[in-house]
């Protein structure tokens, strides 16, 4: 394990998905909603599909329709949709902040979906952190933009896919995934713009925007995968959220945003019971590991004895 090269990957990976917001979001500034989700689902796919050609993978398969891999691909497409009309309406630290509590939600549905063991330190720090969200969304009140609920959707789609995910058989390559997450997202878009009456432009910079989002998003995407597999889980996994830490400079320095004391203190809310539930997540994953080894070591000096004890009957027969 190299964790020191795995930060180093974790960081530049969560700084990459914050630039891709920012460009998706400028992209839409010029394009329609509907063609910023087909251009960055079709121009995924293609990446993902001539990555697939590399490895001696096929793109179509009849694991494709294999019940967990239909259901990812629809919360797949149900998360871009949600995520590109949020990033059209809603402003980059409010969504970033927002779209943090992903990891709460991923715990939440592990325990109440898949039978996940979750003690009361981390139902707590669920609690903690939806009660950051709310501070953020404040319903009820004149600050409250309906808007706000695309990301808590996205948020929602997000931990479906990846819950579902757990369930998918090894057999299924991780890049046939991607790339038909991302192939199910066209359809999406290509409803979204029926939908909204919006046909395509040919807008130099929410096509320049557009295709600097999908470059660095699959960069992104190919750093975090390398982080996850070369460092610690507790040393790479809080990592995630310096996300937040990019996004929030970039919609301050880029955008003008200027977020309100109560988004940051629901920000902080959101982040500080994460960083806290991926670290107990990890310090269980050590212990449970840890007890593991030791079961297996005493079972090997258990045979060991054993197989002593049969050597030396015997040997002790046979001076009687």
């Amino acid at each position: 394990m190299d964790n020191f090269r795995a930060a180093l990957l974790m960081v530049a990976a969560m700084a990459g998905f914050a630039l891709e917001d920012l460009f998706l979001k400028q992209a839409t500034a010029t394009l329609p909603v509907g063609q910023v989700i087909v251009l960055l689902g079709g121009g995924g796919t293609l990446a993902f599909v001539l990555l697939l050609r590399r490895r001696g993978l096929g793109f179509l398969s009849p694991l494709l329709f294999v019940r967990q891999v239909m259901v990812r691909n629809l919360a797949e497409a149900a998360a871009a949709g949600s995520i590109v009309s949020a990033l059209a309406l809603v402003p980059l630290a409010t969504f970033s902040a927002i779209l943090q509590a992903s990891p709460l939600v991923i715990t939440l549905g592990g325990a109440l979906f898949l039978g996940e063991r979750v003690g009361w330190r981390r139902w707590s720090a669920i609690v903690v952190g939806f009660c950051g969200v709310i501070l953020i969304l404040r319903p009820g009140t004149p600050e409250f933009r309906p808007e706000h609920l695309l990301v808590v959707a996205a948020v929602g789609a997000l931990a479906v896919r990846d819950l579902v995910t757990r369930r998918i058989p090894g057999r299924v390559a991780t890049l046939q995934l991607a790339a038909w997450g991302m192939a199910a997202t066209i359809p999406v878009g290509l409803g979204v713009m029926l939908l909204a009456g919006t046909p395509p432009r040919l807008a130099a910079e929410g096509l320049g925007y557009s295709l600097a989002g999908m470059s660095v998003g699959i960069a992104a995407y190919y750093a975090i995968t390398l982080a996850t597999r070369t460092g610690e889980v507790a040393v790479v996994a809080p990592l995630r959220y310096v996300r937040l830490v990019f996004a929030l400079g970039l919609a301050v320095a880029v955008l003008g945003e200027r977020p309100d004391a109560m988004t940051l203190a629901g920000a902080a809310l959101v982040v500080g019971s994460g960083l806290y539930t991926l670290l107990r997540e990890a310090r269980l994953a050590a212990g449970a590991r840890a007890t593991a080894r030791a079961a297996a070591r005493r079972a090997a000096e258990a045979l060991a004895a054993e197989a002593m004890a049969a050597e030396a009957s015997p040997k002790a027969g046979g001076g009687v």
